[in-house]
């Protein structure tokens, strides 16, 4: 047990596991297509691969870190030793906005993805709120997911972990399965086009890629939890990135060589409709989509445990409400941190598909914002502490934290008003700024108290 009541006793296999599920939820089985439409098929694939490798150079950093560092929550231990309380602040803060909006959008898309296997699902209309409809059934499915996944994570880190493998072990095999067919039944007249709207397509995938592989951070989050040796943490997390990273890129040619450009066009889940081309029956598309599920589950899992360790952590310092520090005294878990996700999560789903896409770009937005200064301790603690014992150390590490900030500050560059990719107004940027005002409402309470 650590000194702060939490158990180490994840695995190296739930480790990387807990990454990777976190890191391929559902979006390679829903937006696939919207993918490849926006951008073709090398488009899409040169979109993963820049954002990828991004992500990559950030995961090093994160990767020294948490080998020096192995303690909870993660971004808020190496920000607050590298800048003090303010820089450290600003940084988690980012990180949990990032991490809270998962199992937001997990709840809000889970009901989603069961309308493909029963499309006479939408009983009981409620109202409509952006262009999307919201029936009461959507949201009890929403609102009862949200309260077994919450629960899943309060009855302890073990049970926890358990329940992920299984169910990542599961989409894994379904995913593999496509791709075998996909192997047997080559069409490459189907990759076509390979770039659609030029940059316009690459940067609209491309800034979906920071949210898509928010995840391995997940890893440093629940440091004080794991039973390995500091340095082998350290390379699970890089590892867990390549992973995801391969899997997005292998899966999104999979779909553009099993249907055609006006197949995708017309599909609302292209992975399960090219699962089912494949293997030529409809019971393969709802098997992709129960991977899809599982993979929604997955990552809903994965960031209710980020998430929470990262308010706990905040709260610990004084960040936060006392309140969120509580840890369980059978379960050792922080359960108010946890159920606090948890009720944000049962309101999700009375907004619809509506705020699915706001999600993902808000979220991505304060992640790469966290990823940027995560670089910038790196570099800033490997001035100020060279001596500092780094079991994981990464090679040219100058060269590395400064292309892992320089390249954070591209990918928030994106997001901007006058970027390619910017926030959609008044929407997401009122998401952003009123997580903003929230937090320096917290910071200016937490001063006065100090």
């Amino acid at each position: 047990m650590s000194d702060h009541g939490l158990i180490r006793t994840l695995s190296r296999k739930e480790v990387l596991v807990l990454a990777v599920g976190a890191m391929i939820g559902w979006s390679w089985v829903i937006m696939t297509g919207v993918w490849i439409s926006s951008a073709g098929t090398l488009g899409t694939l040169l979109a993963f691969v820049v954002g990828g490798f991004a992500i990559l150079l950030i995961s090093l950093t994160y990767a020294e870190l948490v080998s020096a560092m192995p303690k909870v929550g993660g971004e808020h231990v190496y920000t607050q030793r590298a800048f003090g309380r303010t820089g450290s602040f600003i940084c988690t803060w980012a990180i949990i906005m990032a991490y809270v909006t998962v199992p937001i959008f997990e709840a809000a898309a889970l009901p989603t993805a069961m309308e493909y296997l029963f499309p006479n699902i939408k009983l009981g209309y409620l109202w409509r709120i952006y262009d999307a409809d919201v029936y009461i059934s959507y949201a009890i499915i929403g609102v009862v997911a949200s309260i077994i996944m919450t629960l899943i994570n309060y009855l302890g880190v073990k049970f926890m972990a358990v329940v992920q493998t299984a169910i990542t072990s599961g989409f894994l095999v379904v995913g593999l399965m496509f791709l075998a067919g996909v192997g047997v039944n080559l069409n490459f007249a189907n990759a076509q086009p390979l770039f659609v709207d030029g940059h316009i397509g690459f940067f609209a995938v491309l800034t979906m890629v920071p949210a898509l592989m928010i995840g391995f951070d997940v890893i440093p989050q629940s440091a004080e939890e794991i039973n390995l040796k500091p340095k082998l943490i350290g390379k699970l997390l890089v590892i867990s990135v390549a992973a995801a990273v391969l899997w997005y890129c292998l899966i999104s040619l999979g779909v553009a060589l099993s249907l055609d450009n006006q197949q995708i066009d017309n599909s609302i889940m292209a992975t399960a409709d090219a699962t089912a081309e494949v293997w030529q029956g409809q019971w393969a598309g709802n098997l992709m989509v129960v991977a899809g599920i599982a993979g929604i589950i997955t990552s809903w899992n994965a960031f209710i445990l980020g998430g929470s360790r990262a308010i706990y952590a905040m709260a610990k310092a004084g960040m936060l409400p006392a309140i969120f520090a509580r840890v369980h005294h059978k379960h050792r878990t922080p359960y108010v941190a946890i159920l606090f996700i948890g009720v944000l999560s049962c309101i999700a789903p009375f907004f619809g598909k509506t705020i699915l896409i706001w999600l993902i770009n808000s979220g991505s937005f304060a992640v790469v914002i966290g990823y940027g200064m995560v670089a910038l301790a790196f570099l800033q603690l490997r001035k100020t502490e060279p001596d500092m014992l780094r079991p994981f150390r990464v090679k040219h590490g100058v060269l590395v934290g400064r292309s892992a900030f320089i390249l954070s500050l591209c990918l928030a560059y994106v997001y901007m008003p006058w970027g390619p990719g910017s926030l959609l107004w008044p929407y997401e940027w009122v998401m952003v700024l009123g997580w903003v005002l929230l937090g320096v409402i917290f910071y200016a309470l937490s001063s006065a108290k100090k």
